[in-house]
């Protein structure tokens, strides 16, 4: 079997003329910005559930972590199906869950029903990618790297968008958790107007007669595929897990860290824009070395950053270096292996959302959380908590329910740690941060969440910091790697001159 059977005309045989072309990429980008905006806005309002649902800190892990491992599942789910089902009707399925996940999240009634609307949330997120991607590879099939690198300019540059638009509803007292979610549903209803009911182009895969199990044997026997799946899973480890701690790492050390975050989604944005003339001019695995030296010698100082200059001047370098990651090495799979079709573009998002939400993210919180306790000494600490276990139960019994649940367990951790520490002459980990948290988060006392603020803000900061130091190595290797195929490219002769794009 070597073609597809025959399908309803909802999608075009080839690629569009030029204004059709331009206005599905431009559908495109604005849906890849209600992912961002998603991914923006569901992260903002995690604190706020916590308080509104009485959510425990697992069970905020739980709903947080859905908008990675969603992605991943859906893109494993549904990217091979691309050239079976079509473009349009994965993009009519994310548009469906964008809405009712949105929907779903803001008339929730407790945990169960806000994580299954932020995962079906992640799960439209993945689908948006497991469409456009090959979209804009089909679109423009001689300019791939550069054309992915400009719809991917759409992701950071919706973070941006959706971080100032919460940002100005807080300013402007209007920062109601459910105004934020449905942010979300500016961009979705943009999208849904522009390409729900346009008609697609097929797949390239299907244009080229390649069937659904050529396009699996293309994937599945590549070599240089597994390779880029490696690569792909320390590239996105550079890129997402850091920018997933950057604002409470920086935060906590008293730096404004959702404005640098602002920052290094604007510069990513910015340069991604620009990425023709430099993929042309470096070459598609030139980009990927530069790339690997900045943002190690940027994570590197980032990890130092103890003043504002400081962070924002590493971050500038940091995201230089990761601005090309994710949407070159889609380039380079689509360029390289064209007969994995969808199949290997979903699998390269899969493995990147996957490793970040699944390895690297919770790793990352580990060294944190081991490192900032070294920074809990008892001569710091232990006065704190016995202020709390001598202050805190005695405003229990006039506190409301919720906060008088939180003033009991604040006391209880308290007492649980000061207890340890008499017993064992040390303090416990991480039983001694999450105690200064409780602390720290009760507002019957404002003097004393101070204080344990002020004792835990500092470790945390510089826990953090160091977690973004072990990822360096990621860097070096990058370099290698990455070293290896641009020597292999030149040697292989001068680029080839762009093909004339209409």
């Amino acid at each position: 079997m070597t073609g597809h059977p025959s399908r309803p005309p909802r999608e075009s045989p080839s690629t569009p003329p030029e204004a059709h072309r331009r206005r599905l990429f431009r559908g495109s980008c604005i849906a890849l910005i209600a992912t961002s905006v998603a991914f923006a806005t569901v992260g903002a309002v995690m604190l706020t559930l916590k308080t509104v649902f009485v959510l425990t800190n697992q069970q905020v892990g739980w709903i947080a972590g859905a908008g990675l491992w969603g992605f991943a599942v859906s893109q494993l789910l549904f990217a091979p199906l691309c050239d079976t089902l079509g473009m349009r009707t994965l993009l009519r399925m994310a548009f469906a869950a964008h809405v009712g996940g949105v929907v779903l999240m803001m008339t929730a009634a407790g945990f169960w029903s806000l994580l299954a609307g932020a995962l079906i949330i992640a799960m439209g997120n993945g689908l948006v990618e497991a469409a456009c991607n090959p979209l804009v590879a089909t679109l423009y099939p001689d300019d791939r790297t550069v054309r992915l690198n400009r719809f991917h300019v759409w992701f950071p540059g919706g973070i941006v968008l959706g971080g100032l638009a919460a940002f100005g509803l807080d300013r402007l007292g209007l920062g109601l958790w459910q105004l934020k979610l449905g942010l979300i549903l500016i961009p979705t209803l943009l999208y849904g107007a522009l390409l729900l009911a346009e008609p697609f182009p097929d797949t390239e895969g299907v244009q080229s007669g390649v069937s659904m199990g050529e396009m699996f044997r293309a994937t599945f026997t590549s070599p240089f595929l597994y390779f880029m799946l490696t690569a792909m899973a320390m590239t996105a480890s550079l890129e997402l897990g850091p920018n997933r701690w950057v604002p409470a790492v920086l935060e906590a050390g008293g730096i404004p860290g959702i404005l640098v975050l602002v920052w290094i989604s604007g510069l990513m944005a910015v340069l991604r824009y620009s990425a023709g003339p430099v993929v042309h001019r470096l070459r598609p695995t030139g980009l990927l070395l530069g790339g690997a030296i900045l943002a190690g010698v940027g994570l590197m100082w980032l990890s130092f950053a103890e003043t504002a200059a400081m962070a924002f001047a590493s971050a500038t370098l940091f995201a230089a270096g990761v601005c090309y990651f994710w949407p070159t090495m889609l380039g380079v799979v689509s360029e390289r292996i064209p007969r994995s079709g969808a199949l290997g573009l979903g699998l390269m998002g899969t493995v990147g959302m996957a490793v970040v939400g699944i390895v690297t993210s919770p790793a990352m919180g580990r060294i944190a959380d081991r490192y900032a306790h070294d920074r809990l000494t008892p001569d710091l600490v232990v006065p704190v908590l016995e202020s709390a276990v001598a202050t805190l139960p005695d405003l229990v019994a006039s506190a409301p329910g919720a906060t008088g649940q939180d003033l009991a367990m604040a006391a209880g951790a308290a007492r649980d740690v000061l207890r340890h520490f008499n017993v064992e002459g040390v303090l416990p980990a991480p039983a001694t941060a999450n105690a200064l948290r409780a602390v720290s988060a009760t507002d019957a006392d404002p003097s004393l969440a101070w204080r344990a603020a002020a004792v835990l803000g500092p470790a945390d900061n510089y826990g953090g910091r160091v977690s973004f130091r072990y990822l360096t190595p990621l860097a070096a290797v990058l370099v290698v790697v990455f070293g290896v195929l641009y020597a292999r490219d030149t040697a292989a002769g001068p680029i080839p001159e762009p093909a004339a794009r209409e």
